[in-house]
């Protein structure tokens, strides 16, 4: 397609590749299941050591005060009271072994536990009708994805990261796990959460990254 561009012309050429990237993610949304789950290993596989991953090293890894934490909600959800951690923490909770895929090229198996991001959803009265859930992060951060896929039985926002508090470098207070999406789309440190009929794009989404990025 390019080829028809003056390709001297960046106004040009990102406007065709911005088109092109929101057919992705149309074509993307239309082959989603929301019954289809990631393939689930046995705690064998799971990696260790775990990598790690962020815009930043990991000598620069964000550190979060537990005992002050709270998860701040906004948009359209009938409680909008914001949560402690001790408070998350007393909610169901299940555990997946899953595949975290990077858009760089490398993926690793983990153990991921904590309430299912659909169960918090409906407890928080979410208008679950709405087109997409934002993610604000202690570490500046920002990612959004689709309501499809915030209510997929495997998404999670996990607490613990192989039986184990998560750790900072993997997220504390809490992530967001969604195996059906490339990693840059499970975001860590959440400090607020958004639902919203308004396009809250993503840190990696602003600068190109395709914004559904799953299967």
């Amino acid at each position: 397609m390019l080829t028809g561009c003056d390709v001297t012309n960046n106004e040009t050429v990102d406007k065709v590749l911005w088109s092109m990237s929101r057919w992705n993610d149309r074509a993307q949304a239309t082959l989603f299941s929301p019954d289809k789950l990631a393939v689930e290993y046995p705690e064998s596989a799971i990696a260790n050591p775990f990598p790690f991953n962020a815009y930043y090293t990991e000598d620069e890894i964000r550190t979060v005060d537990g005992t002050s934490y709270k998860l701040e909600l906004g948009g359209l959800i009938r409680d909008a009271r914001s949560w402690t951690l001790p408070e998350l923490y007393a909610l169901p909770q299940v555990s997946q072994v899953t595949r975290h895929i990077c858009v760089e090229g490398w993926s690793a198996i983990g153990k991921w536990s904590g309430t299912p991001f659909r169960a918090f959803l409906e407890r928080i009265g979410a208008d679950t009708t709405a087109k997409y859930v934002g993610f604000k992060c202690a570490d500046d951060y920002f990612t959004s994805i689709d309501m499809a896929t915030a209510l997929h039985p495997q998404t999670l926002l996990a607490f613990r990261f192989a039986d184990r508090i998560l750790p900072p470098k993997y997220g504390f207070p809490m992530k967001l796990r969604v195996p059906t999406k490339l990693g840059f789309k499970n975001p860590k440190h959440i400090a607020a959460i958004t639902v919203t009929n308004t396009y809250p794009g993503g840190y990696w989404e602003d600068q190109g990254y395709n914004w559904f990025s799953g299967s």
